[in-house]
Order: structure tokens, then C-alpha cells, then sequence
């Protein structure tokens, strides 16, 4: 942020305490125009483009698009009828259809026969099944937003980390300057020489960190590599400028949007149609099914001979079947409501939870831009101006520079905290919270400013 600046004030500082250098050997200036010409501007990683190509080839995604159109194929299935049984025979003979002669009893014939389940007993299954495809679909749109939140969090971890290491590096270079600095001062007797020692030891420091941030962002870019199903050794342009953003909902809004819109409140209370269902079906399974069947035969001396039969099952063990089915139904039901009164308890809970983060980090950064990085920044100007006139020592100068390197580090990593904890907001809410707001739920009271 100020190192730019602060680099700009080193180089206007005395000549007499830095090492006089050879003009020849500093490499000449690219203008402007050349280095447009000759340099690419860099590619940016854009973060909608890494959701929409993680979603399009995730695996789950699109397992769990498969379960859904394999559960909307099962719906016309069971609402249909049994298939019909066809049957064939002959009596009296061995030879097949055949009719010993002079015999009035012996017969060739076919038999057709269908079952036809209790009236509502199709239409019942038909919307058991149709539920379990809504819960599937909810299922779906789960996986849709976690993916979606998993990338967001990893692209801007990975932002964090190539920040990091920008201002780390841009400090090294500041600080190899101070050191200079020292070294020039020790050298005409108005320093120490354990300053001199003090900086290099700091600078080997940076580097020490410069080393394990490079790590963690190699590590952040192979995780968006998964995400986007490539090798994780692709490599990936850096990330573009990031803004916080400004959450539009009060508290107690989110709360409604998300008891509306959780895919794991969703599913449950799908769950929950679908045992109010399961239960009205296996009271209709006391009810008889009805079996008609049609027979044709032909005989030797005799007429052709036609047939019709009804038939109907008599649920005589209903205490080992039907009711036990009741029961069991009843129980998943119940089991189904509670889960969806635990979703709703929990979902608050964590709602609360990613809210109060994010408000945290959107204070800190306001507080590390307005507040504590100017402050740093100044005061690190003050020491140096200080230390060259000797009022102040070597170790608060560096001090002062290690403060603002670390709040400098620590806004970067409160920015990508806030913007990841706003993706988890919306992965509970189901809406952008940084957008336009959107229509209140229906039924739910006018929100109030969270406190």
C-alpha cells in the first residue's frame, strides 16, 4: 500500500549515506511505450470464470444431475399399471396344443390377466416418487453452492497469498535499502555495526517468509486446479484487484432468506411431504387389489368356450404387514420432521456464525485502511527521517517496519476472510447478499437492523 511511497523517500535521502555506484552498470530504463509493446499486460484470473468451469466439469455436479434424471424416469414407472400376464395351456395330450379326441374335458386355451391396484394407490407412488426426485434436485443444488463457496474461498486464499507476497517482497526491497542505509552510516562511524547485522538477519527473515507463502500459493493454485478438474501443476494468471463488498441484508433478513432457501432445509421438508405420502400409502395397502382375467379355450366335440374372473387379495396378516408398514411410515415421518427442526436450528447457527465473521473483517479492514496502515506508514517515514539525523535507534526503526509489514499482510488477509465468509452467507441464504436485494420470503415479518 505506502511501500511505493516510502521506496520514493529512500531515494531522495542524502547521497552521503548510501555507496557511491557506477552509473555504467545500472541497466537503462524501458519507457512506457516499449514495455507495452514488447511486455503482454498479464492475463487475470476472473473468478466467475473458475466457478462456471468448475461447476460445468465437477464430478459430484454431475453425478448428482444423473440420480436426478434417473429418479424423474422412475415416476412413470411405478404410476404404471402391473404389466399383464399371459398364459397358455392344453389338457389331455402331451404333445403341446393338442386335444385328445372324444374327450370333452380335454381343452386348448389362453388366459390374460391383469392386476389393478387399489384406486389411489398408483397416483400415491407416482408423488413418493416424484418427491424423492425434489429432494434429489435439492440435494443437486446443494452441491452447486458448496462448490461454488469452495472455489470462491480458495481463489481468494489464493489472492491472499499472491498479495502477501507482493508486499513481502516489496518490503525485502525497502528493507535491503535501510540496510544499505546502516551499512553506509557504519561505515562513517554513526551507526552500529550490529544494526548493519540487525537488517540482514531481518532481510533472511523475509525471505524465510517469502519462502512459505510461495509454498502456500502453490499450494492454493493446485486446490483451484482440482476445483477446475486440471493438472495441479497448470499454471494460473494472478488475481485482479478485490473490493469489499457490502452486505445489503440486515440479520434477520438473512435468517428468513435462509430458513427459505437452505438446500438441507429444503430437502428436509421435501422429506417431510414425502412421509405424509408414504404414510397415506401404506394405510391404502389395508385395501384390496382387484385382478381380472380373461380365458379363451377350445375343445374337440364341444363349443369354444370364454371365460372372466375377478380376483382380490384379502389381507389377512395385516398385523404383520399392513400394519407394520403404517408404522414403519409413521416412524420415517417423524424421523423426517425432526431433521428438518434440527436444520432450522442449526442453519441459524451458522448463519450467525459467517455474519458475525464477516462483520468482524469488514471492521478490521476499515479500521487497517483508514486507521492503522496510514498511521504505520507515517510513522515508519518519521523513524527513518529520525535515524538519519540519529534520533532514533536502528531497533525502532525496524520495528516500525516490521508493524506495518504486518498490518499490511493482515488486510489482505482479513479482505479474503470477509469474502469468503460473505460465499458461506449465500450458500445458506441462496442469494446474492451483495446484490439488489430480493423479494422477502413470504410470511415473514418486516426485518429489524441486527445489532
Amino acid at each position: 500500500m505506502r511501500i511505493t511511497r516510502i521506496l520514493a523517500i529512500l531515494l531522495l535521502l542524502p547521497a552521503f549515506v548510501l555507496p557511491a555506484q557506477d552509473s555504467k552498470a545500472m541497466p537503462q530504463a524501458v519507457s512506457a511505450s516499449e514495455r507495452t509493446d514488447q511486455e503482454p499486460v498479464p492475463q487475470v484470473l476472473v473468478l466467475d470464470d473458475v466457478i462456471r468451469e468448475a461447476l460445468e466439469k465437477n464430478p459430484e455436479a454431475q453425478s448428482a444431475q444423473h440420480t436426478i434424471n434417473a429418479l424423474q424416469r422412475r415416476v412413470p414407472q411405478v404410476k404404471a399399471l402391473p404389466d399383464p400376464m399371459v398364459s397358455v395351456g392344453w389338457a389331455g395330450n402331451l404333445a403341446p396344443f393338442s386335444v385328445m379326441q372324444g374327450d370333452n374335458s380335454s381343452y386348448r386355451g389362453v388366459t390374460v390377466s391383469e392386476q389393478f391396484p387399489y384406486p389411489g394407490k398408483l397416483k400415491l407412488r407416482g408423488e413418493i416418487a416424484s418427491k424423492e426426485a425434489d429432494a434429489a434436485q435439492a440435494n443437486y443444488e446443494a452441491i452447486r453452492r458448496s462448490v461454488t463457496a469452495e472455489v470462491r474461498a480458495a481463489y481468494f486464499n489464493y489472492f491472499y497469498f499472491d498479495r502477501a507476497i507482493q508486499t513481502t517482497e516489496q518490503n525485502k526491497e525497502l528493507l535491503e535499502k535501510l540496510s544499505k542505509i546502516a551499512e553506509a552510516r557504519y561505515r562513517v562511524g554513526k551507526a552500529m555495526q550490529a544494526d548493519v547485522l540487525r537488517s540482514q538477519v531481518e532481510i533472511s527473515l523475509l525471505i524465510e517468509k517469502l519462502t512459505v507463502l510461495e509454498q502456500q500459493r502453490g499450494t492454493a493454485q493446485a486446490r483451484l486446479n482440482v476445483f477446475m478438474v486440471r493438472s495441479p501443476e497448470s499454471p494460473l494468471p494472478p488475481v485482479g484487484e478485490v473490493e469489499p463488498a457490502t452486505i445489503r441484508y440486515s440479520l434477520d433478513e438473512l435468517y428468513a432468506l435462509a430458513t427459505a432457501n437452505d438446500t438441507t432445509v429444503l430437502l428436509n421438508k421435501t422429506m417431510v411431504e414425502r412421509g405424509h405420502l408414504a404414510v397415506a400409502l401404506a394405510q391404502r395397502e389395508y385395501r384390496p387389489d382387484i385382478g381380472v382375467s380373461y380365458m379363451y379355450q377350445q375343445r374337440s366335440a364341444l363349443p369354444d368356450m370364454n371365460g372372466v374372473t375377478f380376483s382380490v387379495n384379502i389381507p389377512v396378516f395385516y398385523k404383520n404387514k399392513q400394519r407394520q408398514g403404517v408404522a414403519e411410515a409413521s416412524e420415517d415421518l417423524m424421523s423426517a420432521e425432526k431433521m428438518r427442526d434440527n436444520r432450522l436450528n442449526e442453519v441459524k447457527f451458522e448463519l450467525k456464525q459467517q455474519y458475525l465473521g464477516a462483520k468482524a473483517s469488514e471492521r478490521l479492514l476499515t479500521l487497517y485502511s483508514k486507521g492503522v496502515v496510514p498511521q504505520s506508514s507515517l510513522a515508519l517515514e518519521s523513524s527513518m527521517a529520525s535515524y538519519q539525523v540519529g534520533n532514533v535507534d536502528f531497533l525502532s526503526l525496524l520495528s516500525n517496519f516490521t508493524t506495518l509489514l504486518d498490518y499490511e499482510t493482515d488486510y489482505y488477509r482479513q479482505l479474503a476472510d470477509y469474502q469468503t465468509a460473505l460465499a458461506r452467507i449465500e450458500v445458506l441464504t441462496g442469494v446474492d447478499v451483495t446484490g439488489p436485494q430480493a423479494p422477502a420470503p413470504s410470511g415473514s415479518q418486516p426485518a429489524k437492523e441486527a445489532k
